[in-house]
């Protein structure tokens, strides 16, 4: 399957491990430079509280994609993913939609219902409710993105002729896409969402889930060519993978969690010459995968540029 189709993104580190901290203008820097450098869009984590000892320090995600916007004109902005049940829906509503106004229209959301059961019990968000409150509030943003006047009970939200205008740009709201593992989540994906986000998942593994949910979507009476697949892999390229797979996987346990309700796995690791990272990849493209979003090895300018100038150029020429 040639690479032509598929999209190329690049993950930010907006969150690092104590004692250091996130870098606001190195970071803006940093995105500033993705979108020289020609990637179709730039990626955010998000948490409002995670870990704690050690804990992991982290800028805001949507704070970020908004000063960000400034600086840029043509990349997209994506989060993956928010933890949306964090926040009430109503707020997060008329954030997004300014934001979209204000990047002219290039918001990307993953957004996932989150695991971190302290931060949750920090924001005061029953833990155990959190996929129930994703749903509704799926529901009341997109209502308010869509509809002049929305009216419905949602508690603790009575909506009562509310009317949020400007609207954000995209028609109808910008893209959803459902992070998660679990087959809820897959329906999830496939019924509300225009599309799946994962994480670190190798290719036998993305397989099987992604036609989960084309299976949910087609079943819900939805065509399952019109939903988006997205994968986050970590990547590292030097001369040899003998030089570079010591390293690569000392941070991919040191800095990484891998849920063990997933299948995400640092075996899902791309790394090796040029060449070896090229065919690697183009067995994620041959899943049939819209988007590939690299997690370059701490984030360094090098890698970076390598994956601009050598590595996506020959996946589209493929």
């Amino acid at each position: 399957m040639a690479g032509v189709d598929v999209k190329f993104g690049v993950a930010m580190r907006n969150f690092t491990a104590h004692p250091e901290l996130p870098d606001a203008g190195a970071l803006l820097d940093y995105g500033v430079r993705l979108e020289e450098l020609g990637f179709e869009s730039v990626w955010v984590w998000d948490h409002i509280l995670l870990g704690v000892d050690p804990h992991f320090p982290i800028l805001d995600s949507l704070t970020l994609l908004t000063a960000l916007s400034a600086r840029t004109s043509r990349i997209k902005l994506g989060t993956g993913v928010l933890v949306l049940p964090l926040r009430n829906p109503l707020v997060l509503a008329k954030q997004i939609s300014s934001m979209d106004q204000i990047s002219g229209g290039r918001l990307l959301l993953g957004v996932a219902s989150g695991w971190y059961k302290r931060e949750f019990d920090a924001v005061g968000v029953p833990f155990e409710k959190r996929g129930n409150i994703m749903d509704q509030s799926i529901e009341i943003m997109t209502r308010l993105w869509q509809e002049d006047m929305v009216r419905g009970e949602y508690p603790p939200h009575n909506l009562r002729n509310s009317v949020m205008f400007p609207k954000p740009v995209q028609r109808p709201y910008p893209k959803l896409f459902i992070g998660g593992y679990a087959d809820r989540v897959l329906k999830r994906a496939g019924t509300k969402g225009n599309g799946w986000l994962t994480y670190f998942y190798t290719p036998e593994s993305f397989s099987k889930y992604w036609n989960k949910v084309r299976k949910f979507a087609e079943e819900a009476g939805r065509d399952p060519s019109s939903l988006e697949s997205t994968n986050q892999l970590p990547i590292m390229v030097g001369n040899s993978l003998a030089e570079i797979e010591g390293p690569m996987n000392e941070w991919l346990h040191t800095e990484w969690d891998y849920a063990d309700w997933s299948e995400s796995t640092a075996d899902s690791a791309i790394m090796g010459t040029v060449d070896e990272c090229v065919e690697q990849l183009q067995a994620h493209i041959d899943t049939g995968v819209n988007r590939l979003i690299f997690v370059p090895y701490k984030y360094e300018a090098e890698q970076v540029d390598i994956l601009a100038r050598e590595i996506v150029p020959r996946l589209k020429s493929l």
